[in-house]
Order: C-alpha cells, then structure tokens, then sequence
C-alpha cells in the first residue's frame, strides 16, 4: 500500500508539472483562443437572438457551450506540436505513467476552461440579471465538464501527426453533432424519439442538464445521474487515451 500511495503521489506531481507547462505555453495561442471564446459565441449569438427564451435557460447553453470548446482545444494544439518539435517524444519516454501524462495535458485544459466558464457565468449574469439556485452544484458542474472534455480533447490528440487542422478536423466531426443533439439548441422533450434517445449517449447532454438545473432547478435526468455519467465518460475517455499514448510509447 505505501508503494501504491508513492506511485500515485508521483503521477500527480508529473501531471501537475505538465499542466503548468502547457499553461505557460499554449494558453495564449491564436487558434486556441479563436475555437474556444470566439467561435462558442458567435455560434451562441446565432441561436439565442430572436428566441423568447428565459435568461435562466440561455446562460447554461453558453456556458455548457463554452466548456466544450475551451476545455476541448488545448490538447489537439499542443500535442501535434510538441510532436513536430520532438517535445512529446521525450515525455513519453520519461520515467512516468502514461496516466500521468494524459492527466497532466488534460488538466491544462480543465483549468483554463474551468476559468473561462466561471468568466461566462459571471458575465451573463450581469448582462442578464438573473440568478442561481445551487451555486455548488454549478461549480461542480464546471469543473466536471471542463476535465471531462479536455480529457475527450486529449484523446483525439492521440492521432499520429505533427499537424493541428488533422487533429482539430477529426473532433469538429465529434463536437459540432454534440451540440445539436443534446439538448443546448433544442430541448431535448422536442426531438424525434430517436433524437432523444442519441441524446443520451452525449456527455453535454448531462453537462448541460446540471448547469441549467444549477441554474432553474429543472432537471430531466437529475444531478446525481448527471455527475455518474460525467465521471464515467472522464473515467472512458482517460482509460482509452492511457491505452492510445501507451502504443506511442511502444
């Protein structure tokens, strides 16, 4: 057990030291900052001007919206670069854990959309003047979402190339559906039954339905169900990412 406890120690402290470096680095890149603050919003405005909708339910679209694409786009950036200057070669063949090193991109990623939703938040409630019900579910429901897709994010930066659009092309493919389909545009209670029922395979359909129900207090799934299947989709996404960089490795 005290080996076991090391060796966790030591893949948080790796993790930690490869987030602070991506934070140093790439937070400030063109691309990263256009596909995570320009392009949620203006995809955003186009949905939300003209509707008669309560603020209380356009703020958790644009915030649900803003943590797909802040948390999702460091790694793809990062990762192809690092592999084009040769950088990531050397960190995989350093002496840690490749869980270590899918976390410690990932979280660079949580941590800046983490901020940028909380920046979201704050913002559209003093645009809109409205309020929340359960700010600690909120806060979870941020930080939950943020590592969940910078972990989804991280996964897609497996993919073998030294080149950005590659990878940034492939989780287009992934994210754009994501938005139609769970529930951020169109309530999910107004789709077609096999709407619904793609809805459910979606982990924004969650993400959303816990920030709006921070928000209002409505729910179609319920928080507790909607934290399980945030953390079972983190807990998918890293497992299948530690398996992907292992092969690099090798």
């Amino acid at each position: 057990m005290p080996g076991f406890l090391e060796e966790i120690v030591y893949d948080l402290g790796a993790a930690w030291t490869i987030a602070r470096k991506d934070m140093k680095i790439y937070y400030i890149k063109p691309s990263i900052l256009v596909s995570s603050l320009l392009f949620p919003f203006v995809m955003f405005l186009a949905f939300a001007i003209g509707r008669d909708a309560p603020a209380g339910t356009l703020i958790p679209g644009l915030v649900a919206i803003t943590l797909l694409f802040s948390a999702s786009s460091i790694e793809p950036v990062s990762i192809p670069i690092e592999r084009r200057t040769k950088t990531f070669d050397r960190l995989l063949s350093a002496p840690i854990s490749v869980r270590a090193i899918v976390l410690g991109v990932s979280l660079s990623g949580a941590i800046f959309a983490s901020v940028i939703g909380l920046a979201t938040t704050v913002i559209g409630l003093a645009a809109l003047r409205t309020g929340i019900t359960y700010i600690g579910l909120l806060l979870l429901g941020i930080v939950l979402t943020s590592i969940c897709f910078s972990t989804m994010g991280t996964l897609f930066a497996s993919y073998r190339t030294e080149n950005v659009g590659e990878v940034m092309s492939l989780l287009n493919l992934v994210r754009l559906p994501l938005l139609f389909i769970s529930g951020v545009f169109i309530p999910i209670s107004s789709m077609p039954a096999w709407g619904q029922t793609i809805a459910l395979i979606s982990p924004l359909t969650y993400a959303h339905d816990l920030i709006l129900f921070a928000f209002t207090g409505t729910t179609r799934y319920g928080p507790v169900a909607d934290i399980a299947v945030l953390v079972l989709a983190l807990a998918i996404f890293q497992t299948a990412g530690a398996l992907l960089y292992q092969r690099s490795r090798e």
